[in-house]
This record gives structure tokens, C-alpha cells and sequence, in this order.
């Protein structure tokens, strides 16, 4: 399989690993596939009671072709799904589910992409790599997890100052050994504005060989499409994904399995305030604005950089897209609400992102007879100083998390300046 950068597809194509290691195109264009493959009925069905392993590699080996023999690839993803994905019930005959993503190392479901990244940099590059990353949340921390102590990686992240919750930060900033964190007087857009700057800049590559770790990386976004089969495989076709949305990389991921031949009814974009894509679904204009600071933060993202991916999946025919995917957006009042009411009425606890994902299931319209699966994407605790006032009380914290209580955190600030990341590079 070849990938192409969305900028040019008449340009250059690159293997999976060499795209893997390069993240971003130099012509600025995300890389896609030459072509999505068609995976047998086999691989969705319940029936044959695959592993989520056997699922992944059923998905994967098209594009990784022979960058990684099959052995190495399930060894890959044998360790990096080795642990539970619940498929949970929210009320009693309700037809609603949970699919919880966060019982990894980090709480978050950007475990699964950065374990397998983490995994295929040595197999691709035998030089020393600095991995950088631009956070809205969860990605950091499960990169730094992902990457902690692995030869030859130097780790960078950078967060937006204030921007994330204290659980969060401390995921950041206490993994230490080869992980730094940058705190960036600015917004996640002005992250990762600087971290694609950085992958631009010719010299600065040329003396410190730079990897991308967001889900602008294929190795990062690809393996998300996992989710999607083994909702199938546990409740059958029938289901409506409901999928928390900032960068858009696990929305992208799961178009990507249904253009593979996923069976499935259909997908809503849920987001918060920044409602940039929801917007183009209902008007069909696509506009970046800054992004405004809310309660579920890992969706504060105003120029999405996995939009490309979600219409060049449709041939960028948007009646085709629309016809796929609605769009949904929830103020903080409301997902206070619906974090409250949920609880009071089924017991379960939902994150500020899970919420916005669970209100779209009940305000849209979904088939009728539609099993609504809702991804569960980051662990409650991480967002106590959000929920514990809603509820009453604090969620308690999963064993990973509660071990950071009263740990002291490292950070470096820096300005939101692409000259301020070089800077820090070079020094």
C-alpha cells in the first residue's frame, strides 16, 4: 500500500513506514492511503470470534504491506490491546452503550494508537527521534506513556496553558526521564500550529530528525478503526456510533472501517462549542475559527486537522458525507446536565466528552431499531473538578491515576511562537 499527502495526490507516495516516520507531508497535506481495501464479511462477524488482535491485523495488513512481516504486527498489536474495551449498557433496555476506550495506561483512547506508533518507530528508523506532539489532553500523556524510556526517543509535548484538566497535567509533566513538556502560552491551535511548523522547517529537521505523534500520523489514526469492529463483533450491524470529536482522527478512523466494509447505520460528529464540522454538515461550508476554552477540553479545536480525511473518504462529495454522518455540538450547561440526569437516572458516570456523545443519541434522529454506541474516551476521574460539583461527589480514581495524587509536575513554558519551539529544539 502507497500513501499520498492530501495536498498532492499526484505527488510522491510513500510506503507505510516511510509516511509513518515523515507524520507530516512536506507539502503541508496529511497522508492517505492510494486506495482504501475491502475486507471480507469474515472479518466482522461475530461468529468467527476473532480477537481484537486477529481483528486489527484483518484491518491493518493492507496498509502496512511488508513494512512489517505478519508475526511483527500481531505481536504490535497483541501488546498494544492488552486490555478490556467494555461494551457497557446505560439504563436498562435502552439500547444505549458505552464503549469504554479507557482502561489503558493513560485512562484515554489514544492508548491504543500511541502504543502501536510507539512500537513501529524502531522498526521504521534506526536514528535517534524526537517525537512531538500537541495535546489538547489525552494525547500527551498516552504519547509520554506510550514512548517513556524507549531507546533512542526523545519525547516533547506541548499543552496549552490552563487548557486541560490538573488530572491531565500531571500526566504530563511527572513521566520525566525522556519526556519533556512545553506549557504554550496559547490554545491547542496554537500547539499544533507550531508543532507543523516544525516538521516544515527543512534545517531544523536536517539537525533534529522530528516524528509526529498526533493522529496527523497514520500509525495514530489507523488503528482507531479497531473500535468500530469490535462494537460489531459484541452487538451486530445495526448500530449508530456516537463519537466525541475535537481533531476528528477517531471520527476519521471510523469512516475509515466502513469504507472497508464495516457494517454500520451510521456516525454523528458530537463536539462541543467548536462546532466547526457540524457547521459545514448543516451548511456546507467548512470555516476554522479560534478555538473557545470548555469543560471537555481534548474537543477544543477549531481547525481540525483530520477534516481533510473525513471528506477525502467520501471522494469530498458532501452529500455523501452527510448522507453518513450527522453533526451535534452541547454547551456546558447542558453537558452538566447531562452528566447530572444520567447519573440520577442510570447510575452511570459519564465524562464531560462521553456526555456531548450520549446527549446526540437522544436529540438526533437515528434509525429506528438502531443500537446507539457512544465512545467512552477518557476515564471520569481525569475531569473531577468537572463533575465532582454535578454530582456530588469525586469519581473514583482508576489505580494509574490515583498513584499521581500529590505528585509535583515539570514544565517548561514557552511562548505560542513556532520561533519559540525552534528555539527550544535547538537548545
Amino acid at each position: 500500500m502507497k500513501f499520498h499527502s492530501t495536498a498532492n495526490p499526484e505527488g510522491a507516495h510513500l510506503d507505510f513506514g516511510a509516511a509513518v516516520i515523515q507524520g507530516l507531508a512536506p507539502d503541508k497535506g496529511l497522508y492517505f492511503p492510494n486506495e482504501i481495501p475491502k475486507l471480507p464479511p469474515a472479518v466482522w462477524d461475530a461468529e468467527q470470534d476473532l480477537t481484537p488482535a486477529e481483528i486489527g491485523a484483518a484491518i491493518l495488513k493492507p496498509f502496512v504491506g511488508d513494512d512489517l512481516s505478519a508475526s511483527k504486527l500481531r505481536q504490535i498489536l497483541e501488546e498494544t490491546l492488552s486490555f478490556p474495551f467494555p461494551l457497557v449498557e446505560v439504563g436498562e433496555d435502552t439500547q444505549r452503550y458505552a464503549l469504554e476506550l479507557f482502561h489503558g495506561p493513560t485512562c484515554a483512547f489514544k492508548d491504543v494508537g500511541a502504543r502501536f506508533l510507539a512500537r513501529c518507530i524502531p522498526e521504521f528508523s534506526d536514528r535517534k527521534v524526537t517525537v512531538l506532539v500537541a495535546t489538547s489532553g489525552d494525547t500527551g500523556s498516552a504519547v509520554a506513556q506510550g514512548f517513556h524510556n524507549v531507546p533512542g526517543v526523545e519525547v516533547v509535548l506541548l499543552y496549552p496553558s490552563g487548557r486541560i484538566s490538573k488530572m491531565q497535567e500531571l500526566q504530563l509533566t511527572t513521566v520525566g526521564d525522556n519526556v519533556t513538556a512545553l506549557e504554550v502560552d496559547g490554545s491547542f491551535d496554537d500547539c499544533q500550529a507550531m508543532v507543523k511548523a516544525a516538521f516544515l522547517n527543512g534545517s531544523l529537521q536536517a539537525e533534529k530528525p522530528l516524528v509526529s505523534a498526533n493522529s496527523i500520523n497514520i500509525a495514530r489514526w489507523i488503528p482507531q478503526s479497531i473500535y468500530y469492529a469490535l462494537s460489531v463483533q459484541m452487538l451486530g450491524e445495526n448500530i449508530t456510533f456516537s463519537v466525541p470529536s475535537g481533531n476528528y482522527g477517531n471520527l476519521a478512523a471510523g469512516l475509515l472501517a466502513y469504507k472497508m466494509g464495516l457494517p454500520v447505520a451510521g456516525f454523528i460528529a458530537a463536539t462541543n462549542a467548536n462546532n466547526v464540522v457540524p457547521h459545514y454538515l448543516s451548511t456546507g461550508e467548512f470555516t476554522p475559527k479560534p478555538s473557545v476554552a470548555t469543560i471537555s477540553n481534548a474537543m477544543d479545536v477549531g481547525d481540525p486537522s483530520n477534516f481533510i480525511r473525513l471528506t477525502r473518504l467520501f471522494g469530498d462529495d458532501r452529500a455523501a458525507f452527510n448522507s453518513m454522518v450527522q453533526g451535534f455540538s452541547l454547551g456546558d450547561d447542558a453537558t452538566r446536565q447531562t452528566i447530572a440526569s444520567t447519573y440520577k437516572s442510570t447510575g452511570y458516570l459519564l465524562d464531560p466528552h462521553a456526555a456531548i456523545a450520549y446527549a446526540a443519541l437522544d436529540a438526533l434522529p437515528v434509525p429506528a431499531g438502531t443500537q446507539g454506541v457512544f465512545l467512552g474516551t477518557a476515564a471520569p476521574a481525569k475531569f473531577g473538578d468537572v463533575i465532582a460539583p454535578v454530582v456530588g461527589f469525586e469519581p473514583e480514581p482508576a489505580p494509574q491515576l490515583a498513584a499521581l495524587t500529590g505528585r509535583q509536575g515539570t514544565s517548561i513554558s514557552i511562548a505560542a511562537t513556532p520561533e519559540a519551539l525552534e528555539d527550544y529544539l535547538r537548545s
